[in-house]
């Protein structure tokens, strides 16, 4: 098996030990990526202004078996696209006060995009699924869907409903080996490509249980849903903040929380009367103040 490397990482790191002729080498790939990854090995010669011989001293200086290793090597780190390799003045410095009103656009844009996503039947059906669970298992990994499987289990903890959050991928397997048809798994998944996420459902779904999935819309997990809530993700160029589709899924989570709210209406009023009058006998605190802080 190759070993996994990053590339990029490694050239940066060693170029300065290198020879002259070697450091060129280094200096053109570092300049564009992309180019060095698909031109030949003539033609990076002539970019580097070095020898057809010293990009293959290059290579194996990095810890490439040949030229053909180093262009695929290349090529992978290529495809997370320029936008993580160079970085480009899409905000000036004199525009670093309105930060706020960047982030807020890209937060507001995602929201507006992903209303009109969700379809009133599909939040119906994946919220009686929610109510007719014996249990609710609530799967994510990563970083905002692991954040946001856990709201899940808060608010599905306000309604009285079973519910257990797993975010670790052996864990999940064990898990979704011991369930059946009578629980629900409740993904959450940005991008829907997550293998270990897709796996933990796939083996639940083999033994009848139904999948209620906050995922990307085309995905592999979105494929295997009973009922998706569809998400689109919209990625800036701008990649010093925070991804917006978090809330976009936060969104989603939300209007699902609201719809098995009211499908138990009576109940739910009674356990959330509940809820507010522990709180202010603990904390004080007036009429308007939320359940939590």
């Amino acid at each position: 098996m190759t070993q996994l490397f990053d590339i990029v990482s490694r050239i940066a790191e060693r170029s300065s030990q290198l020879r002259l002729a070697e450091q060129k080498v280094a200096q053109a790939i570092l300049g564009d990526l992309p180019f060095a990854a698909s031109a030949s090995i003539q033609t990076l010669a002539r970019q580097a202004g070095v020898s057809e011989a010293s990009v293959t001293r290059f290579a194996k200086a990095i810890g490439c078996r040949d030229v053909r290793e180093l262009k695929m090597r290349l090529a992978q780190a290529a495809a997370i696209g320029q936008r993580f390799l160079r970085v480009e003045n899409s905000i000036a410095e004199n525009q670093l006060p309105q930060i706020v009103d960047i982030v807020y656009a890209d937060i507001h844009k995602s929201l507006e995009v992903n209303r009109s996503l969700l379809s009133q039947d599909n939040l119906l059906q994946a919220a009686q699924a929610l109510l007719r669970a014996r249990m609710i298992y609530a799967f994510g990994m990563g970083g905002g869907s692991t954040m946001l499987s856990d709201e899940a289990r808060y608010r599905l903890v306000r309604l009285g409903r079973p519910v257990a959050t797993y975010h670790d991928a052996m864990l999940q397997k064990m898990v979704a080996a011991t369930l059946d048809k009578d629980d629900v798994i409740l993904a959450l998944s940005t991008t829907g490509n997550v293998p270990e996420l897709n796996a933990s459902c796939a083996i639940a779904k083999e033994y009848g249980v139904r999948l209620v999935a906050i995922t990307a819309l085309g995905s592999p997990l979105a494929a295997m849903a009973d009922v998706l809530l569809p998400l689109k993700s919209l990625e800036t160029d701008f990649i010093f903040k925070p991804s917006s589709s978090r809330y976009a899924m936060m969104m989603a989570l939300d209007v699902l929380m609201t719809e098995l709210a009211l499908l138990q209406k009576d109940r739910s009023q009674e356990l959330l009367r509940r809820l507010k009058f522990t709180l202010d006998t603990h904390r004080g605190g007036g009429n308007r103040e939320p359940l939590g802080d």
